[in-house]
């Protein structure tokens, strides 16, 4: 087994963050003289935890950078910070990861969290926060799991941050690796990293040591999403699910049902948290969808789409379309099953146009409108009927689901 350099120990804190706004506790026990209060389940110091989940978008405006957060609950909206020539967000659940023209990334915590037990799960709110930023190219993603937050830039390196650090405010850097033969996002996963290396996927540590490369090949990697089935990573030829099972790691190609061109594969997935169903833009062609838990791809003929998410196993697939439309369609089938007309206005055909994105949850799908300066919440389970909308002094141009 062939391998590279590994990762460089490092223990540098970057920056800290201020808490601004929201709502929090001050996790300290007030415990009676001659009695040790016990620590109640699931607590997390500093923290409320509440009855549900705590749903809030994290929200940039292109023009000035300036970045919020819009309590879903409240419906109150906090500004948290700047991230001045912005021009991409992605997100963990709980951080938003803001990336810049400058090659700058900005991470804000958007104060609301849920952890998964499997058979119960924990919901907590805290106050929002600018944490700070990381430089060292051009972000190119982010995955993060209990321990350790991975940062993939577009020169192969990965800057892996202290997790517990990170939920404290704080940005520390615990290892980097070289660029080497690495090309694609690094996912933390059963306390390992997946690494897309050399036409596969390398296992290695958290220290960085190889531990061993899925036989199955991954060809020209691109688009990655952590499911409970496992670890899904876009391939050229279809996509590759790496499982764990008693500490030894495996892969199994998901081949497309056709043969795909270059335009037409998946490059990026989503798909609501804790769901198997993922879907992909399929280049102008429409969606795909994949089926993680039957090892099944269907391609939906929707025609051209600006956006796509996929909300379930036997539930919708959302699609919004340049026109200012967005649609459902059952994922099986293909049939459509509703539509709305959603924008305030079409897209422009071409240009530096800043495309609206579908966040969904568990009963609610969110897209922003940046010429409206409004964010959507339709009810996908009611013929995509508009819930609320939700006015803002600012152009949401960057949007992305927090407390899910």
């Amino acid at each position: 087994m062939r391998s590279r350099q590994p990762f460089t120990a490092l223990a540098v804190t970057v920056c800290a963050g201020t808490l601004l706004a929201g709502c929090t506790s001050d996790g300290e026990s007030k415990a009676t003289p001659g009695r040790q209060q016990a620590t109640p389940h699931g607590y997390v110091a500093g923290a409320e935890e509440t009855a549900e989940p705590q749903p809030r978008l994290v929200v940039a405006d292109g023009d000035t950078g300036a970045v919020h957060v819009l309590d879903l609950i409240t419906e109150e909206v906090f500004e948290v910070g700047v991230a001045e020539g912005v021009d991409g967000i992605s997100g963990d659940g709980r951080f938003a990861y803001l990336t810049t023209k400058g090659k700058t990334m900005h991470v804000i915590d958007g104060g609301a969290w849920t952890v998964d037990h499997g058979d119960h799960s924990h919901y907590y709110r805290a106050g929002t926060r600018n944490v700070g930023s990381v430089e060292g190219g051009r972000p190119d993603g982010v995955n993060s799991d209990v321990a350790v937050t991975a940062v993939s830039f577009d020169n192969g390196a990965v800057n892996l941050l202290d997790r517990a650090k990170l939920e404290k405010g704080e940005i520390t850097e615990i290892a980097m690796a070289d660029a080497g033969e690495h090309r694609g996002t690094v996912v933390p996963y059963r306390e390992h990293l997946l690494m897309p290396a050399a036409g596969t996927v390398e296992v290695r540590t958290r220290s960085g040591r190889p531990v061993t490369r899925i036989d199955e090949p991954c060809p020209e990697p691109r688009g990655e999403a952590v499911t409970r089935r496992g670890v899904v990573f876009g391939c050229a030829d279809g996509a590759l699910l790496v499982i764990e099972d008693g500490g030894e790691f495996s892969g199994e190609k998901i081949g497309y049902p056709e043969k795909t061109s270059g335009d037409d594969r998946a490059r990026e997935f989503s798909h609501r948290p804790g769901s198997t169903t993922l879907a992909a833009k399929a280049g102008d062609r429409g969606v795909w969808v994949l089926d993680v838990s039957a090892r099944r791809w269907e391609l939906v003929e929707t025609g051209p789409t600006v956006a796509v998410n996929a909300v379930g196993d036997r539930a919708p697939v959302l699609s919004l379309t340049a026109d200012g439309t967005l649609r459902a369609f059952d994922p099986r089938s293909g049939k459509e099953t509703a539509r709305t007309r959603l924008l305030a206005r079409p897209l422009p055909e071409s240009g530096d146009v800043i495309s609206p994105t579908v966040q969904v949850d568990t009963s609610r799908a969110y897209i922003n409108d940046p010429a409206a300066k409004a964010v959507y919440e339709i009810d996908y389970n009611d013929d995509l009927r508009r819930a609320r909308t939700f006015k803002l002094d600012f152009t949401p141009a960057y949007m992305v689901e927090t407390g899910r």
